[in-house]
């Protein structure tokens, strides 16, 4: 969320922000007249509920002559009041339901763009592999070697569903803890949040009103399901004033993940790209309001995600996301595509976000500077690693001709040392 102080000085700055993220841009000047309303009711309340009470110390005091005028004037108020009040919870209502809708402003170096494709490269780390035989998708190697199973689940929990099975368990779960541990390494604490918020939860981090479509909801205990870690994890300081000296906050969440995406309908249902439960490392940073820190901290939890995927030795690059791909809370978004050769390219994988005050407005999250003011905080974000969808550039990159697949040197240990998956 952004100050209504700001919007409203560079209303103009904000609504292109809107243009270009794809969002409606109309909601800003619904925003500010609705703000204007606000405002003339609040004034208007407060002079008539100042002069009430200077009427009602007078008019004890009054002669009798002087009495009537006095009375019918606190009888106007009143009822002037009696209006003036709902009018303001009405408007009030309205400002808050606009102010969670407009976009933050992005960052001078994010490009235009509406898709991916408009994404600016900033560079790639390995080379594709050139196969000496045909190569098979995720899916047959999966399911040649007893990785997966789709057909069974499927038949009792719907599209989209999955059962990993097997040294398929194994593998995600070696990936898992890898990535936890690296990230753990640089002097993150681990945190296995909830994933099952409240409303609040959502709202404060910028996934709700506007995701509410891509949520799973438990109606009957006003619970969601969330799709990263990243909400329980902002949510830890939620309505919270930090000490500077305990800034940055660096978290690394393992939890599972779920994810309706309404939005993509009838998109990549074949296989492990797409699916409404997945397993997640997220990174997150709680820091001081300073561009200069968040800058900083950006480029490390961009760092530690590109280190996971230079051990697992998978080819990929890195993308500055264009305003069109940013969501509605971001100022600048990196995302880290690796490659996968039965999509013939490179894919999302990893996001990594700066979203300056936009969540820790809306979540109340604040610290006291060195002179004592109390400042909303910067939050930022990074998958570390998100499966089954890494298992793909896994299974596809060290694929065999003898339909074997060759299992990253890290992730040895946690398959007792064995260095191959084998067809059944």
């Amino acid at each position: 969320m952004l100050d209504i102080d700001f919007i409203r000085e560079h209303a103009g700055e904000v609504r292109e922000a809107a243009r270009r993220k794809r969002f409606d841009a109309a909601v800003v000047d619904k925003l500010l007249t609705v703000d204007a309303e606000r405002r003339s009711l609040i004034q208007r309340l407060d002079a008539s509920r100042q002069r009430r009470n200077e009427l009602s110390a007078k008019i004890p005091k009054l002669s009798a002559a002087d009495r009537p005028a006095a009375v019918a004037e606190a009888k106007e108020l009143r009822e002037r009041i009696a209006t003036d009040e709902p009018a303001l919870q009405t408007a009030q209502a309205r400002f808050d339901t606009l102010m969670l809708q407009v976009p933050n402003v992005p960052l001078a170096e994010v490009p235009d763009g509406a898709t991916d494709e408009e994404n600016r490269e900033i560079r790639r780390i390995g080379t594709p592999r050139a196969f000496e035989f045909t190569p098979k998708d995720h899916v047959e190697l999966a399911l040649s070697i007893g990785l997966v199973d789709f057909e069974n689940p499927r038949k009792f929990a719907g599209s989209r569903s999955y059962a990993l099975t097997g040294d398929g368990v194994l593998l995600e779960q070696a990936v898992l803890h890898f990535a936890l541990q690296h990230v753990v390494s640089k002097g993150f604490t681990a945190v296995s949040p909830p994933v099952m918020v409240r409303d609040a939860a959502m709202q404060g981090t910028g996934f709700f009103p506007l995701g509410r479509e891509d949520t799973f909801a438990i109606e009957k205990d006003e619970l969601f399901l969330v799709g990263t870690s990243e909400v329980g994890l902002v949510s830890l300081h939620r309505e919270s004033i930090l000490d500077l000296a305990a800034l940055p906050r660096r978290y690394v969440g393992i939890s599972p993940c779920f994810r309706r995406e309404a939005g993509a309908a009838g998109k990549d249902t074949r296989g492990l790209y797409r699916v409404y439960q997945f397993q997640k490392v997220e990174q997150v940073v709680v820091c001081e309001d300073d561009a200069a820190v968040s800058a900083h901290e950006h480029a490390a939890l961009l760092q530690n995600a590109e280190e996971i995927l230079q051990a697992l030795g998978i080819p990929y690059r890195v993308a500055l996301a264009c305003a069109g791909e940013m969501g509605q809370g971001q100022v600048l978004k990196h995302e880290i595509e690796s490659w996968m050769p039965s999509r013939g390219k490179y894919s999302e994988t990893h996001s990594c976000s700066t979203l300056h005050e936009f969540q820790a407005r809306r979540s109340m999250i604040r610290y006291r500077d060195a002179q004592e003011r109390i400042r909303f905080c910067h939050t930022l974000n990074n998958t570390a690693i998100a499966s089954p969808r890494i298992l793909i550039p896994i299974l596809e990159n060290f694929q065999q001709a003898d339909g074997s697949v060759v299992i990253p040197p890290p992730l040895r240990s946690y398959l007792g040392g064995r260095e191959r998956l084998v067809p059944r």
